[in-house]
């Protein structure tokens, strides 16, 4: 192992699969301040590859407990999926390590709300989870049209997400597609219920429906929905309907719609253009993406700042914003279940 180095953050990794090395890896590398001491994946093997095409000065470990028995690292950076986040977060901050945690937050509420609970024992320790690049580049166009007040007063929003990522019937079963790997999170509802949250304020109630098309993938029962229809209320009196499927074929562009008395909002997630209109225009109109409002994905930038600032920043979406968006995820998939509207408690 390196040795102990004061002048350096010094990154342990859990999970070290596509995002970590094709996203975040990079991007951590560009700090000079920053250093990757360990690395623990699936298995030892791959992790000892992983060290040895990415960052050779690394040591790769049997598994994550090990790896957080290193006493000199500062951070973790979780890129392992759902099932593992809880268990390593609340292990890691107990051993006084700042945590980064790919997005989604947990399998359930239950491991949300514990993430959040132990978070907030340690303070002074930096919490932040991955945030998705849905509606990033175009995300303080759409709160700057809102502020404007272009709708007017919201009172209606349709969601569509569709692709036909699952459309192939012979496919093996994705690990999101597992419940015992990804938990409750289904297709894309968590990430667009961030965003929409971010944008209008809390969902409070929610009615789900859920298809499954090829229930059997190679000998794994499926249970997780292809497709799935939630209608929504929002704190601020909107509706909404929301749609997903992964078994659309040919399908066009996520797109949302949003309607008030008074205009529209459409944002294209795929090109990230953002149409808008108000009564009396002749049609929607492309609203101007000026460079002083286009975001750009700078989370691991965002995170290294905020541990360099020693409890000064804080960094979102933390804790409370995932615990809030998994209230959503647990509603939904208990709405299904009992095939009822679920009302949403508001966070503690």
């Amino acid at each position: 192992m390196a040795q102990k180095n004061h002048q350096k953050l010094r990154v342990g990794i859990v999970g070290a699969g596509d995002i970590v090395r094709a996203r975040h890896l990079p991007a951590l590398q560009r700090h000079s301040e920053v250093e990757i001491v360990a690395v623990s994946n699936s298995t030892y093997e791959s992790g000892e590859k992983f060290c040895r095409e990415n960052v050779p000065h690394a040591t790769p470990m049997q598994n994550w407990a090990e790896l957080l028995a290193v006493p000199e690292l500062d951070i973790i950076w979780i890129g392992a999926p759902p099932y593992m986040h809880s268990a390593v977060t609340v292990s890691a901050l107990e051993a006084g390590k700042h945590v980064f945690c790919q997005a989604r937050m947990a399998m359930d509420l239950t491991e949300a709300e514990e993430m959040l609970t132990v978070s907030r024992r340690f303070p002074e320790l930096v919490t932040m989870l991955c945030p998705p690049p849905h509606g990033m580049r175009a995300d303080l166009l759409v709160q700057k049209l809102l502020a404007e007040k272009i709708l007017g007063q919201p009172h209606h929003l349709r969601l569509q997400s569709f692709n036909s990522a699952f459309l192939d019937p012979d496919a093996p079963a994705h690990w999101r597609q597992h419940i015992e790997i990804s938990g409750l999170n289904t297709l894309t509802l968590g990430i667009y219920v961030e965003v929409l949250q971010r944008w209008f304020g809390d969902i409070t109630g929610v009615f789900a429906r859920g298809k499954i098309l090829q229930p059997a993938r190679q000998g794994y029962d499926v249970i997780i929905p292809d497709l799935l229809t939630v209608l929504c209320a929002f704190a601020n009196g909107m509706e909404g309907v929301l749609e997903f499927s992964s078994v659309d074929a040919l399908a066009p562009a996520d797109r949302l719609e949003i309607y008030g008395d008074l205009g529209t909002i459409v944002y294209d997630f795929g090109s990230d253009i953002v149409h808008a209109g108000r009564i009396g225009d002749r049609a929607l109109h492309v609203a101007e993406l000026t460079p002083e409002l286009e975001g750009q994905w700078r989370v691991e930038d965002d995170f290294i700042a905020a541990v360099k600032s020693r409890g000064r920043i804080r960094p979102h979406p933390d804790f409370e914003d995932g615990a809030r968006y998994m209230r959503i995820v647990q509603a939904v998939a208990d709405s299904r279940a009992r095939n009822e509207w679920v009302a949403i408690r508001s966070a503690a």
